[in-house]
């Protein structure tokens, strides 16, 4: 009798409401066996996956769940390892692929992989505050657990430089409290003080905060881990308290109203909040 070919699916579960968890990742957690995740990622679907064998772990044991994902394909069960928002970004996706390369994994032969899309937190924040990455943007993590200070710090300076929107992950924690200062310092450089700057908290979960400040005012504002910093370009204003980057339709089409009645952010706007 064949051996079962086990399967990993890697499953976004979007920002964290239910109302925005796909379909496909639903079905994904109903087929599997076995759930593998941060423990405070699988509160947000323990309804979801009652009944199954769940194994929680904290921060930073992050190849260690792709290791006890991978073994427990290998041996033929069917397993999802649940990620905030979507695995390709800034999630685990990537890291299953390169525990099971070193493991010598065969794409036809070895265990199966699915990576389920979900809604990105940059997708998230962007949505509550208005319209600020309808043009090229760029996405940076400040975390420097993986990736050198110095290279983030290029990063910065490269897009600042280029006039991206940029949205900044992981912009600070209990013991990278720098790097924002620092991240505010390098873009000064290439923005203005009056830039608007959108800071969102807990997109779409209890304790959600929204705030549309400016460049100036940043450093003024909560933010955490959980928090997601949008910066605008030269063209991003601000308008009844949310973002909006023009596409560059008023330079061919005639608009009404006039988009004159928006201006740049006022420090410390809020635009909208979700209460605990």
């Amino acid at each position: 009798m064949a051996e079962s070919r086990g399967k990993v699916y890697v499953v976004g579960l979007g920002p964290g409401d239910k109302a925005h968890l796909t379909e496909r990742a639903r079905a994904a957690l109903a087929e599997s066996e076995v759930i593998v995740g941060y423990r405070t990622y699988l509160g947000l679907i323990r309804e979801l996956v009652a009944g199954k064998a769940v194994l929680a772990s904290g921060m930073q044991q992050e190849v260690a769940r792709a290791q006890e994902a991978v073994r427990e394909a290998a041996a033929g069960r069917v397993v999802a390892v649940v990620c905030s928002g979507d695995p390709g970004i800034y999630g685990m996706a990537g890291l299953i692929y390169e525990v099971l390369r070193e493991g010598g994994w065969q794409r036809q032969s070895g265990v199966e992989v699915e990576v389920v899309p979900g809604i990105p937190a940059l997708s998230a924040a962007a949505s509550l505050l208005g319209a600020p990455l309808m043009h090229d943007f760029a996405a940076i993590s400040l975390s420097d657990l993986l990736t050198p200070w110095e290279v983030i710090a290029r990063r910065l300076e490269a897009a600042a430089a280029a006039d991206f929107v940029i949205v900044l992950y992981n912009p600070k924690s209990t013991q990278r409290v720098q790097q924002l200062d620092e991240a505010q310092r390098l873009l000064s450089r290439h923005r203005v003080p009056q830039t608007p700057v959108g800071i969102v908290r807990n997109a779409y979960r209890d304790g959600q905060q929204v705030v549309v400040t400016d460049l100036a005012h940043l450093l003024a504002h909560e933010v955490d881990m959980l928090t997601i910093v949008i910066i605008g370009n030269s063209t991003t204003r601000s308008c009844a308290g949310l973002m909006v980057t023009p596409r560059g339709y008023q330079a061919k089409y005639e608009l009404a109203p006039s988009s004159r009645e928006c201006s740049r952010g006022s420090p410390g706007q809020l635009a909208s909040s979700k209460p605990d």
